[in-house]
């Protein structure tokens, strides 16, 4: 399953409508239409009664709603968690002779400290 269509699911459920959430994500409605249809035969279920113009979620949409604004936050905390993993962490040790360490390390050990 694309996560795409669960952004783009959330959008419709969002404003009630596949014109709206087009124009909110950048997408042509018909583009829409089409990954709504898609999640819902993946699923196999309708997620939009659909009537007169107007759309309204189905109890089967409720609950993919739930479950869509889970993975939507699980994947935000991911991103979040990961990206903090890229920080450098811990203790740096160094083995020199102490001619080098008095006269070449200085300089580098300044940037490394302002830098992390």
């Amino acid at each position: 399953m694309n996560l795409d269509y669960l952004h783009t699911f959330r959008e419709v459920a969002k404003w009630n409508s596949f014109t709206k959430a087009g124009e909110m994500l950048g997408y042509a409605q018909s583009s829409v239409t089409t990954q709504i249809k898609k999640l819902e035969e993946e699923f196999g279920v309708v997620l939009f009664e659909r009537w007169g113009g107007k759309i309204k979620l189905t109890s089967a949409g409720v609950e993919l709603l739930e479950y869509a604004n889970k993975i939507v936050s699980l994947i935000d905390e991911a991103k979040q968690s990961l990206s903090e993993q890229t920080e450098l962490a811990g203790s740096l040790s160094i083995g020199t002779i102490e001619s080098v360490a008095g006269f070449y390390l200085p300089p580098y050990l300044q940037a490394f400290k302002q830098k992390y």
